[in-house]
């Protein structure tokens, strides 16, 4: 399963389409619009000189809101997919070619270890912590996007309700879990709690708002390669999506358009720097 697992994650970046599709939506309809990166940047105090490393950070989706507002910081990035690194527009000489769990850096080398969205698809996240913990400084501070289980609700009931139609045993069909569900908002606070002295969370409620069942569709099946080994044995991805056009039919036709919650957010840890450091100070004073 663990193998499994691995594949369709090699596979869901393969390219940049699946990436660019879910910045696309994103950007067009969210409501209210937010700009997720820069969003996501902004729940960190900056100094302005950081030497930053972006784990996970397939076509640099940060690195241009970063180098706009922090012109100064020292930037180093690591991906999984050469694909993607072709695309990152960073100097090659800061890109690395690498797993996440096995960290090409030296020991405190790092202000701020950026991983947003990548946690829970590690096949050990401890793992993955402890190399991070490790590259940090110690009074450095990460980063880490992620989702809330009860992000886009509405497409895992949806999802959960073709599979019940479709399957031969519906009646025994669960509901698939969150992609999100090894690392999540809820979770990933008391995760992240084992390894830094102090985490603070940070919600971003918001919704997509569809008035055009295409992009739904499009956004729904560009997950593809992450959710389709959820479904029943003898359900296909195929079959499923065209459960969901005519059911996502029938629900704008009914209400005039379509609507996603979306439950992101980020997580902010460290033992001593940043949010944390004058209280580290004064409990030791």
């Amino acid at each position: 399963m663990a193998q499994d697992q691995a594949d369709a994650i090699r596979r869901y970046y393969e390219t940049d389409r699946n990436l660019r599709i879910l910045e696309e939506t994103q950007a067009r309809y969210s409501f209210p619009r937010v700009d997720f990166v820069r969003w996501t940047l902004d729940t960190i105090d900056w100094v302005g000189d950081e030497v930053i490393l972006d784990i996970g950070a397939g076509t640099g989706s940060h690195y241009a809101c970063l180098m706009q507002e922090q012109p100064n910081i020292a930037y180093f990035a690591l991906d999984l997919s050469p694909n993607l690194l072709r695309c990152h527009p960073c100097a090659a000489d800061r890109l690395a070619l690498g797993d996440g769990m096995r960290l090409p850096y030296h020991s405190d080398s790092f202000d701020l270890v950026m991983a947003n969205h990548v946690l829970y698809h590690l096949a050990d996240i401890e793992a993955g912590l402890a190399e991070i913990k490790r590259v940090l400084k110690p009074d450095g501070r990460m980063l880490a996007a992620t989702d809330s289980l009860q992000n886009q609700i509405q497409l895992q009931m949806l999802i959960h309700r073709a599979s019940v139609f479709l399957s031969d045993n519906g009646a025994k069909v669960q509901p698939p879990p969150p992609p999100c569900e090894a690392f999540a908002l809820e979770n990933g606070t008391r995760i992240l709690a084992r390894h830094f002295y102090a985490v603070v969370r940070h919600d971003l409620p918001c919704k997509l708002i569809f008035d055009d069942i295409e992009p739904a569709l499009e956004y729904l099946d560009s997950m593809r390669q992450l959710r389709q080994d959820s479904l029943p044995d003898d359900v296909s991805w195929d079959d499923m999506m065209i459960f969901m056009r005519q059911f996502m039919t029938q629900m704008m036709q009914s209400s005039g358009s379509l609507e996603i919650d979306l439950a992101v957010g980020a997580l902010v840890a460290s033992d001593r720097g940043g949010f944390i450091g004058d209280f580290v100070a004064r409990d030791h004073a």
